[in-house]
């Protein structure tokens, strides 16, 4: 996105106050159906979050690790871009929907690759046991199971993590999203003519809860996961909705929006990088998600419309889910063939290595799984064709 985005900077500034007047339009400025940006974006936010997970178990400068350490924080963006996606494609005006018809779609959009996962991790910690690999006492037990099938696990206060793939917490927090969509709806179309306060509303309601759950379970709201995690998609989604509202106000032209997206991005790369706190990483997030869409909708996706970006941002939520699994079966492998302590750091090529086996397996998921398992549900059930939305990372 950079390469084209970068050679409108000065043009756009150099114009600033007649572009500015446009940008403040009353007018109403529809999103496309299509924004390619988004879609590569989630490339990105996917890759982030596995990064994350890596960089525990690395041997990389410790300097290499501010980035990737905070790149989990792509969630809560995951989170707000849900709230947008969502709101574009069935909140947008001119748009129906039923309740039938929404949760058909989203049940085509996430079960069907959450329980082919799940009945993996099955296998792995059926095999484990068969050959004699160790695994935490107790800790993949038929109550997690139960609560991760049904996607409920990160509703509750609890005191562990839900082991049966981690990453999934953040689907049970969207499962609720789901299901609390009218309410969201209500909210959203109450102050779709007000956005300011909309998007106002939902910072405060994250300020609000992130007090409360910091005052409960001493850490901040962006590191609520399996303890409670539900809270945190509360005011993220709300924030996307708004963000949506407030994005269809603006209109800051082809030249503005590409220079306030590459300002946004390079913003939220540094906070990560310099180990700010979490919350101001994720008010950062706001900027970032709200200019890369206006900069998709003025055209100027740049390198984030690339075939190949488009393809791995489809492929993301696979990606994600998967990562976790392929990286338990990659160590017991590597402890068991060269005879290492569970402990042991993977080096920069053993993570290359890792990566593009991960990349591979979700690439499979996407196209033997995930993709017919949709098609023949929506087939099944005959709902009106929908824009692909973004789940999470």
């Amino acid at each position: 996105m950079c390469g084209e985005l970068s050679q409108h900077l000065w043009g756009g500034l150099s114009n600033f106050r007649p572009v500015m007047i446009r940008l403040l339009s009353p007018q109403i400025h529809r999103f496309p159906t299509d924004m390619p940006a988004l879609t590569g974006m989630r490339a990105f936010l996917a890759l982030g979050v596995a990064m994350f997970h890596y960089q525990l178990a690395w041997t990389l400068p410790p300097e290499a690790i501010g980035l990737f350490n905070r790149s989990r924080l792509g969630v809560d963006i995951f989170f707000m871009l849900s709230g947008f996606i969502l709101t574009h494609v069935y909140l947008s005006a001119g748009r129906t929907w039923t309740w039938r018809s929404f949760m058909t779609a989203r049940i085509a959009r996430v079960l069907p690759l959450h329980l082919f996962i799940l009945a993996g991790m099955v296998g792995l910690v059926v095999g484990a046991k068969i050959v004699g690999v160790g695994l935490e006492p107790g800790r993949f037990n038929l109550p997690d199971f139960f609560s991760t099938l049904t996607l409920i696990h990160a509703w509750f206060p609890r005191t562990t993590m839900v082991l049966w793939n981690g990453p999934s917490w953040s689907l049970s927090a969207e499962w609720f999203a789901y299901l609390a969509f009218p309410a969201f709806a209500f909210v959203g179309l109450k102050l779709r003519h007000r956005p300011w306060l909309l998007v106002g509303l939902s910072a405060l309601l994250f300020v609000v809860i992130d007090a409360v759950y910091s005052a409960a379970t001493g850490v901040v709201l962006p590191r609520a996961e399996d303890n409670a995690g539900v809270v945190r998609i509360v005011p993220e989604f709300l924030m996307g909705m708004g963000l949506y509202f407030l994005g269809e106000r603006l209109n800051p032209g082809r030249r503005l929006a590409a220079a306030m997206a590459i300002v946004s991005s390079a913003a939220l790369v540094a906070a990560m990088q310099a180990g700010v706190d979490d919350r101001l990483i994720v008010a950062l997030g706001v900027p970032f998600l709200l200019t890369v869409a206006l900069a998709s909708r003025a055209g100027a996706d740049g390198v984030l419309a690339h075939p190949a970006l488009q393809f791995a941002g489809r492929v993301s939520f696979a990606f994600y889910l998967c990562h976790i699994p392929v990286l338990m079966v990659w160590r017991n492998a590597v402890e068991a063939v060269f005879r290492l302590p569970g402990d042991y750091l993977m080096g920069p090529w053993e993570i290359l290595a890792l990566m593009s086996v991960s990349a591979g397996v979700a690439v499979l998921l996407h196209l033997y799984v995930e993709v017919p398992a949709q098609a023949m549900i929506r087939r099944r059930t005959s709902p009106r064709p929908v824009v692909e939305d973004a789940v999470q990372a």
